[in-house]
Order: structure tokens, then C-alpha cells, then sequence
């Protein structure tokens, strides 16, 4: 894959540079795209569904806003379809745990609304106590990373948790366990910290007279909350965001949970970052590898639906809303997900402890 930066660990085994990826599955909002001038950018119009529609028309900026924003709870039977087709991980930990039965279990875990509940401030997005614990022991039993839009340094910070692999800037700013903080593995958009910098600048100068608003630098994408403004001035945010970007074509945006995310136009999502964490691990290919991936955000759709692509790898969308999504199974809430961690990992230790007395036995 052409410029990339890549750095293996000597103990990695696995691969010598990262494998060219197929093209993004994720849907940008609106995407202003200039001349592909590396094998990575994406071409123009790949992933414009929107038919006749501008790609950068302000209205289809807020109906995505809002997509991301549901007003209202599900009726209790519209849930309840829903979750026919999406079950608990909870309730149905016992069919999980037969998929797992013989396999190497991978854990790929979002941060936000996943690990942490959703805060208004995102510098206050703490994970409890309990949970880092929870962490702490899924990473002692299974390989298992953090893959958030989040940049690696403040996530790091937030976990406090060395033994776990890190993909920041929703996966294009991986590390591995290890308390050196420049032990990177993979920065497939490197070349775009001067332009990510620049803009983040003037979106700070731009939406500063939008109540609320808040940019968040993430080193290889921004984020643009909105979760603190008042729903009337929206369109005049997505406005604002809008003009910012016209000047920079090798930029997309897309949306999330109260966020507009700004990213480079590149093909790399949290789905590739699960794939090169997989291949990077040695695990890619093989069919006695469960990968698990819990995720909340419409960028976690990524990693579901190349998990469901691929035939194994089970999805777990972290959501107390219905939605269209590529996970196969649901969770609530972050208190629902420690819960499945703890089991998660009494399950291996239930596994171990039978195994070791069956190695007696035979002895």
C-alpha cells in the first residue's frame, strides 16, 4: 500500500506492510473529494448513494444530524422486533460462547458509549473504576484492543491500560501494548496532520459564535460536537462546518453520535483497522479466531459489517434505540457491556480450570 507509515514490533510476526484494503463501506454525509494522488484516496464518488443530491448541500448535513440524534424511545414492540433480530449478548451469552468453544477469542472495544457512557464535555468521558477492572481482565485473557475515533494519546489516558493495542483516529493511528507511547504500528494518513491541524484552526475561529459547539482535535480527524447546541441552529453549524471545508477537497465528513467527524478521504475505516490488527496478530484467515467487536457509533458499522463479509467474527452493537446495523447481537448500555466482559472472562476461566484438570486426569 503506498504511503504508508508503518512500524512492526519485532515480537508482531505477522507482517512486513499493511495489504491493500477493498474500499470504504462507510457512508460520508457529504464529501468534497480532489485528485487521488496515493493508492490510498478514495476516487470521486466512491460511496455518493445519494443519487441527484449535492454531496455538499447543507439539508442532507442536518438530516444526518439528526439521523444521529433520535428524539424518542422505541415503542416497546418495535423494540422487541428489533431485538429478535439483534438478542441480547447477555441473554444469548450461552450460544456466543458455543461459537467461541475451541477458538482464540479477539475483544475489539469502542470507547464512547461503549466503555464510557456519552458526556456532554468529551474531556469528562472517564471510565469507571469497575470497568477499567473489567478491561484489565479481558486484556489478561484474550488479545484485545480500543478502537475509537479518539486520538490514541487521550484514550490511553482515559484507560490507563498498557497491556491493550490502541487504534486511535478511528483506526488510523494504531500502537501496541507497551507504556512507550512511540511504539506506532500503522499512521496510514500521516501525510495529512498539516492540513488536520489547519483545519481545526479555522473550525474553531468559525463555529465560535455557535453556543455549544465544540472541535475536538484527534490528530488524524476532528470531531465537531454539537450535543450542546440548540437543535434551531444546527443547519447554521453544518453551514459553518461547510464553508470550512470547501477549501480542503482530500477531506470528508461524516456523522456520528452528536458529532460530525472530519476525516481524511482515504480508504481506511475501523473495519480496516480491525482487519490490519487481525493480520498484524497473525489471526487472519483462520477459522479457529473469534474476533469480537463492541461498538455504539455508526463509524463501528465499519467493523460489523467486515466482520459479516468475512463469516466469522461476531458484531455487538452497544444501543437502547433500534437501528440498521450489521452487528449481531445487542447490549444496552455500558453497564450491560462490563456485565458481558465479566462473563466473558468467567468463561475462560471456567474453560481453563477445565482443561488443566483434564490434562491431570490423563497424567
Amino acid at each position: 500500500m503506498a504511503n504508508q507509515d508503518v512500524v512492526l514490533r519485532p515480537d508482531m510476526g505477522g507482517i512486513a506492510s499493511a495489504a491493500a484494503m477493498p474500499g470504504s463501506s462507510s457512508r460520508p454525509i457529504f464529501a468534497c473529494r480532489g485528485a487521488a494522488s496515493t493508492s490510498l484516496r478514495r476516487r470521486s464518488g466512491v460511496d455518493d448513494d445519494y443519487g441527484a443530491r449535492s454531496p455538499c448541500a447543507t439539508s442532507w448535513v442536518v438530516q444526518a444530524m439528526r439521523a444521529s440524534s433520535p428524539a424518542r424511545s422505541a415503542a416497546v414492540d418495535e423494540y422487541a422486533a428489533w431485538t429478535r433480530k439483534h438478542p441480547s449478548a447477555l441473554a444469548s451469552f450461552e450460544q456466543i460462547a458455543a461459537s467461541a468453544k475451541g477458538k482464540q477469542v479477539v475483544v475489539f472495544l469502542d470507547y464512547d458509549g461503549t466503555l464510557s457512557p456519552i458526556v456532554a464535555d468529551p474531556d469528562t468521558a472517564f471510565i469507571t473504576g469497575e470497568m477499567r477492572e473489567a478491561v484489565r481482565g479481558v486484556a489478561k485473557h484474550f488479545p484485545a484492543a480500543i478502537v475509537t475515533g479518539r486520538c490514541v494519546e487521550k484514550v490511553c489516558s482515559f484507560v490507563g491500560l498498557s497491556e491493550l493495542y490502541y487504534a486511535g483516529s478511528h483506526g488510523m493511528d494504531i500502537k501496541g501494548p507497551g507504556s512507550n507511547a512511540e511504539e506506532v504500528l500503522l499512521q496510514p494518513a500521516r501525510e495529512f496532520l498539516p492540513v488536520i491541524a489547519e483545519v481545526y484552526e479555522a473550525l474553531v475561529e468559525k463555529t465560535k459564535s455557535t453556543p455549544g459547539a465544540r472541535v475536538e482535535n484527534n490528530k488524524f480527524c476532528l470531531s465537531v460536537h454539537f450535543r450542546c447546541v440548540d437543535e434551531k441552529r444546527w443547519s447554521p453549524l453544518a453551514e459553518q462546518v461547510k464553508e470550512v471545508l470547501r477549501d480542503y477537497p482530500d477531506l470528508r465528513l461524516n456523522e456520528g453520535r452528536k458529532v460530525l467527524e472530519i476525516r481524511p478521504s482515504i480508504m481506511w475505516d475501523k473495519g480496516k483497522a480491525v482487519e490490519f490488527l487481525l493480520q498484524s496478530l497473525g489471526f487472519d484467515g483462520r477459522s479457529d479466531v473469534l474476533p469480537l467487536y463492541l461498538g455504539d457509533d455508526r463509524t463501528d458499522e465499519d467493523a460489523f459489517k467486515m466482520l459479516r463479509k468475512r463469516g466469522h467474527g461476531l458484531g455487538i452493537l452497544v444501543s437502547k434505540c433500534p437501528r440498521e446495523t450489521d452487528a449481531s447481537y445487542s447490549l444496552q448500555d455500558p453497564t450491560e457491556v462490563m456485565e458481558f466482559l465479566h462473563r466473558l472472562v468467567q468463561w475462560k476461566r471456567r474453560r481453563s480450570s477445565s482443561s488443566s484438570s483434564a490434562m491431570r486426569a490423563r497424567v
